[in-house]
């Protein structure tokens, strides 16, 4: 007597989202710099590893694991990929709270001896008490302009209203951060939707932007806050998680911006 067999397919073929697969299919040529958190810190694309690591664990994340910082911090030894980008864009998952005192920092592209560095992504927790579910999300660029750092930052603003109105403390949200040199806007989404004060996305004529270097990647810390540096009272290491964070060498389109949320969202 033979044995009936399934033929069930197991390699189940899901719809695309935005004309994309899967995350790493969206603005692929362009991605410099990708971290996992698949309990390690290491960059996939260069394979650099975390020079030091504070106050860090990995957890279940948004697709896979995270890594969870309490006052902590990841730090890296310079990637040459990310020591020069006129446009970029910052995206990542992060969950955290307010706790109105310090600002919570999730992503700093480091300036030598100095706190602010080239690149950075933040929540402006300090702003609003624990317990407060008002989300002020906050880049900060700084660029040479004849040889003189010129600060330039984005952020949304919460008494506009709407999209502005940014909700929802300890819990995940994809946020970027996207520069685009040709025009010298700054924007700053929530979500998958743009968020950020449009009269504060353009200001003066920073056009591509020029970095100090060499820089240092921190996740979750401004450069004082390593050995050495001697932070302010308000430079406080990151409570809170931080998953998916990608690098691109140019501003993300809207819609790239949207499929990178749904697919990462999925899982995907």
């Amino acid at each position: 007597m033979g044995v009936a067999s399934c033929n069930k397919d197991d390699d189940e073929v899901l719809p695309p989202i935005g004309g994309f697969n899967n995350a790493n299919e969206v603005a692929a040529s362009n991605l410099v710099a990708h971290f996992g958190f698949e309990n390690n810190g290491t960059e996939t694309k260069s394979s650099a590893t975390t020079a030091s690591a504070v106050n860090a664990s990995y957890e279940g994340g948004i697709k896979g694991k995270a890594v969870k910082l309490v006052k902590g911090y990841l730090s890296y030894n310079e990637i040459a990929a990310l020591n020069s980008l006129p446009s970029n864009s910052i995206s990542l998952w992060a969950k955290f709270d307010n706790n109105g005192t310090n600002p919570s920092v999730f992503f700093s592209l480091t300036r030598p001896n100095e706190w602010a560095g080239n690149l950075n992504l933040m929540s402006e927790t300090g702003w609003k008490p624990a317990g407060n579910d008002t989300l002020v999300i906050k880049g900060l660029l700084v660029t040479k302009i004849a040889g003189n750092p010129s600060f330039q930052d984005s952020r949304n603003e919460p008494s506009k209203g709407g999209v502005q109105a940014a909700k929802g403390t300890n819990q995940w949200h994809h946020l970027v951060a996207s520069y685009d040199g040709a025009t010298s806007t700054y924007k700053i989404y929530m979500d998958g939707v743009k968020i950020s004060n449009p009269e504060w996305e353009l200001r003066g004529t920073t056009g591509p932007l020029s970095f100090t270097t060499p820089t240092r990647l921190i996740i979750g810390a401004w450069l004082p806050n390593l050995p050495g540096g001697t932070a302010d009272a308000w430079q406080v290491p990151l409570t809170g998680s931080v998953d998916e964070l990608r690098v691109f060498n140019k501003a993300l389109t809207d819609a790239e911006i949207n499929s990178l949320y749904a697919l990462e969202k999925a899982g995907r």
